[in-house]
């Protein structure tokens, strides 16, 4: 919609206005000897030395050990070092004003449904096949899930944007559209015209793009659109560190938006969401060297991917077909029977023996639109997909 008759508050819950956000004790001061958070100023305790007093004195003396971490204090609320270290990995980002932390893109997710929806009237809108997330957080939510499917035919995985923009526009009980690029289990970049097309139309709501796969886009074919948020303040990007950086275990999504939305974002959010652990890696991560080894990865990566495993897949007897732009860290390959028809039953039953039997574990797809007989093979080391390639020529080679 036009940029200048978009407002925020028009789709913020209420209740979400008028809230009175929690205020952290690290809102107010982080340095100096803090007694004011109940805190145990001792330090962890498996890391303190305890002694007996002098004397044989009942008196203890604990000293504390190695805490460069300061893990007995809590973590700054904000994350304002990895925010700052975020700007230099997306210099298009105005400030850290515009980005939101939280607990992996799954507490994005649910937080910007909880502060816009409201349970049992407000829906949002996917576009299948995609990312799980969506439907499982709106149901837990109570919050309607309308649905209008991508372009599948031919495996392209792309908006059918005049079917969006209408549901969208006719339903005015939708507040989000989810959108996926590149998509989860598609693999597909969403064209930037047609992103456009839908910020552009008359959809009073939020546009959520989840880019947790875009670091593995090629330059030639797209880049984050997080550099559409200057533009369009209905908009938010959603990125994360588990897939590109390697690092899902520390679980740290982010929100890219307007400055209005991200502190909404804040007052609603858990006070200390992001751990002091998951910061510091973070940090590290988004160093200089971080991001220059980041990117060394992701050239493997995509090394791997279209120089050996699609490749590969496509000799493969019964691969009927690489679905998708192959835009991710994955390839998703259908399965055929004799008859070239996509064949759920031996995609299942391929996927069942490599897990059980093989100690090789893929991802059946078989049951979402559009992706009939379809399988999810995340590009693994070199030595994994050799293992891949090899167990699948097996397996396929004795189906008749």
């Amino acid at each position: 919609m036009p940029v200048s008759s978009f407002d925020l508050k028009r789709i913020l819950r209420p209740n979400i206005l008028k809230l009175e956000p929690y205020r952290c004790a690290r809102d107010d001061y982080s340095e100096g000897i803090l007694l004011d958070a109940n805190e145990n100023s001792y330090g962890p305790a498996y890391q303190v030395e305890i002694s007996e007093g002098a004397n044989g004195s009942d008196d203890l003396h604990i000293s504390s050990g190695n805490n460069d971490l300061n893990l007995h204090r809590y973590p700054d609320p904000l994350g304002r070092k990895v925010k700052d270290r975020i700007l230099k990995l997306r210099p298009s980002v105005p400030s850290v004003e515009n980005i939101f932390l939280g607990v992996g893109s799954d507490e994005v997710i649910d937080m910007l449904v909880r502060i816009t929806c409201t349970p049992g009237k407000d829906s949002i809108l996917i576009t299948p096949p995609t990312y799980g997330m969506y439907r499982v957080v709106a149901n837990i939510n109570d919050v309607n899930v309308v649905k209008v499917p991508l372009i599948v035919e031919g495996g392209e995985f792309q908006l059918d944007v005049d079917a969006v923009i209408q549901v969208a526009v006719d339903d005015p009980t939708i507040k989000i559209i989810w959108l996926c690029s590149p998509g989860n289990p598609t693999g597909t970049y969403l064209r930037e015209e047609d992103v456009r097309r839908v910020l552009d139309s008359a959809f009073e709501g939020l546009v959520v793009i989840d880019e947790a796969y875009v670091d593995f886009v090629r330059a030639d074919k797209g880049e984050s659109y997080a550099r559409l948020v200057r533009e369009y303040p209905q908009l938010l990007v959603m990125q994360t560190m588990s897939k590109s950086f390697g690092l899902a275990g520390i679980r740290l999504g982010v929100g890219i938006g307007s400055r209005e939305l991200v502190s909404y974002l804040n007052n609603a959010k858990a006070p200390y969401n992001v751990s002091t652990l998951s910061l510091s890696v973070a940090t590290t991560a988004l160093s200089d060297d971080g991001l220059q080894k980041m990117r060394g990865v992701m050239c493997g990566i995509q090394k791997q991917r279209d120089e050996y495993l699609i490749p590969e897949l496509k000799r493969l007897p019964h691969v009927g077909a690489i679905l998708g732009g192959n835009d991710a860290n994955f390839v998703v390959c259908r399965i055929v029977d004799s008859n070239g028809q996509a064949s759920n039953e031996i995609a299942k039953s391929v996927y069942v023996e490599m897990a059980q039997n093989r100690g090789l574990v893929v991802r059946y797809r078989g049951t979402d639109f559009g992706c009939e007989g379809c399988l999810r093979i995340t590009v693994g080391t070199a030595e994994e997909n050799k293992v891949v390639i090899d167990t699948l020529r097996t397996l396929l080679s004795a189906v008749q």
